[in-house]
This record gives C-alpha cells, sequence and structure tokens, in this order.
C-alpha cells in the first residue's frame, strides 16, 4: 500500500509538470501568433494559456502539500491543499473571462482587419495536439490518483481545446471574406466556454472544503457492505466527506452486547477491512455499540440525506 501511495504521489507530480511544460510552449507560441495577426480571439487564447501556467504552478505547490503527511498541527493530513489550489484556478478563470467579455464587447463594436491570420491557425493547431495529448495524460493519472486539482487542471486544458477551435474559426471567418467583428464574436464564445469550466471547477472543490457527504450510492454500498457481516446487527450515524487525497468514514456498528471487548473488536476489524477494500483511499472510524441502545438499524431512507427531517 505505501509503495503505490509513492507511485501515485510521483504521478501526481509528473502530471502537473507536463502541464506546465505545455503551458510555457504555447504562451511563446501565442504570444507571437498574436502580436502578428492582432485577433481578439487568439489574445483570449493567450490569456487563457497564461492563466493555465500560473494555475499549473499553484497545482504542483498544492499537490507536494497534500501529498505530506499528517503532522502535530493538521493530524486529518494535508489533502484540502488541493481544493484550495482548484477553487483559486477557478477565481482566475472567472477573473479572465471577465476581462475577454469586455475586449470581445470593444472589438465587435470597432473591428480591426487581422493579419498572418495563417500563423494563428498553425499556432492553435500545435495547441490542439499538445493539450489534446496532455489531456490524455492528465485523465490516466485522475483516475489513478482521484486528485482533486490535477482534475481541476485537466478540467481547464478541456477547454483550451475548444478555444482553439474557436480561433481556427475565427481565422477562416476572416479569411473566407467574413465580417471583422466575428473575431469579437468567438472571444464571446470562449468567454462562455471559460466561464462554464471555471464553475465546474469551483462546484467540487466547495464540496471537499465544505465536507460534502459521499454520493447515496456510495453511503448505500458502505451500509450494505457493514450488514453484509453476519455478527453486525446495526448501523446508524455513519458520516462520510472527502479531504482531496483521503477519505474519512466514521460510524457507529451494533452487535450483540453480550459479546466480549475482544471479540467486538475483531467484528470491527473484519467491518474496517470490508469496507477498506471497497474505500482504499479512507480512513474509517467506528464506534462498536450494543445492538438496541440506540438505533435498532440504520434504513436506507435514513441514509438518504435529502429525506432527512430538518433539525
Amino acid at each position: 500500500m505505501g509503495k503505490d501511495i509513492e507511485t501515485d504521489n510521483e504521478l501526481r507530480k509528473w502530471a502537473v509538470r507536463a502541464s506546465m511544460t505545455v503551458a510555457i510552449t504555447l504562451i511563446v507560441a501565442k504570444a507571437v501568433a498574436w502580436v502578428m495577426s492582432d485577433s481578439v480571439a487568439m489574445f483570449g487564447s493567450l490569456a487563457d494559456s497564461t492563466l493555465d501556467l500560473a494555475a499549473s504552478a499553484m497545482t504542483f505547490l498544492a499537490v507536494k502539500t497534500a501529498i505530506m503527511p499528517p503532522d502535530h498541527n493538521h493530524r486529518f493530513g494535508h489533502g484540502k491543499a488541493e481544493a484550495l489550489a482548484a477553487l483559486l484556478q477557478a477565481a482566475i478563470m472567472a477573473g479572465s473571462v471577465t476581462f475577454i467579455v469586455f475586449e470581445s464587447i470593444r472589438r465587435i463594436g470597432d473591428p480591426v482587419a487581422l493579419d498572418h491570420t495563417g500563423l494563428a491557425r498553425n499556432v492553435s493547431i500545435l495547441a490542439i495536439v499538445l493539450t489534446a495529448l496532455l489531456v490524455s495524460f492528465q485523465h490516466w493519472a485522475v483516475k489513478r490518483t482521484g486528485s482533486i486539482a490535477i482534475a481541476a487542471d485537466q478540467m481547464h486544458y478541456r477547454g483550451d481545446l475548444a478555444l482553439n477551435l474557436a480561433v481556427i474559426a475565427a481565422m477562416e471567418v476572416y479569411r473566407l471574406g467574413g465580417p471583422a467583428w466575428a473575431d469579437g464574436a468567438f472571444g464571446l464564445l470562449v468567454a462562455g466556454y471559460l466561464g462554464w469550466h471555471a464553475w465546474r471547477v469551483a462546484v467540487p472543490a466547495v464540496d471537499v472544503l465544505m465536507d460534502k457527504e459521499f454520493s447515496k450510492a456510495e453511503r448505500d454500498q458502505i451500509f450494505n457492505l457493514v450488514m453484509g457481516n453476519g455478527e453486525v446487527q446495526g448501523l446508524h450515524d455513519l458520516k462520510t466527506r472527502n479531504a482531496g487525497m483521503q477519505q474519512f468514514i466514521q460510524m457507529h456498528v451494533e452487535i450483540d452486547g453480550r459479546v466480549s471487548l475482544a471479540h467486538a473488536h475483531m467484528i470491527a476489524t473484519e467491518v474496517e477491512a470490508t469496507v477498506g477494500e471497497r474505500f482504499p483511499r479512507a480512513e474509517i472510524l467506528i464506534h462498536m455499540d450494543p445492538a438496541g441502545l440506540e438505533l435498532p438499524h440504520l434504513t436506507h431512507r435514513e441514509l438518504d440525506l435529502e429525506r432527512m427531517p430538518p433539525s
């Protein structure tokens, strides 16, 4: 298990290094293309790549912090550092959206002729190829590690694929004799797409920071795994949360009150092993209760938080 965690941590680092390398390469190429073409769509793409580099640098710091082991002041670890980085990425993206919207509206009202559209198109094609390769690598890394910060970075780069397609479309419209204000219109499309991705990055980050419960399906799985033990008679006060790299599960398990402490410990160990096999990133805390002392059992209705009456 320790070796797997070490491997996952190295994979996190390489995923972030790859995104920073791609961002630097594209910043240089897009800066040249923007200066020569004066395209607002290309400028929006350049601004996004610059933010990609800043976001990737923050992600690197967040990942480096998140993989640090628990210490005296952070006994639950540092996993939420990834969620903080993801939320900051969303804020930066939102700022970029605001700037691009204003610039696009200005360009629609005062169109400017574009130059070197072929260069801008070629740079965008390069960006699409590099970004597609990066997103594929990040997808594999997220699937392996479950990193929320890398997932946010991946979502950002997925948005870049659409951004670069918009730049190519703007260049082609102008090259074929279309209206000059089309460049600003595509800039607005870029801003809208960025805004949507900013929202998609922010929501899961807030969920982690606010200790949102597991999904109902996952809580049902825990319930079924625990109740699958023949000596367990009930389960109540099930609480779950994600903390970036790590998950936390705690519960009260009800067993026959006449068994010895040693036997109760054995049952708890069995339950922990069963649940841990399904949720390998989880720290599981089990409190053993004699059956009937608290609640007779935990029903599926109680697992559905949306149906719980207000306190």
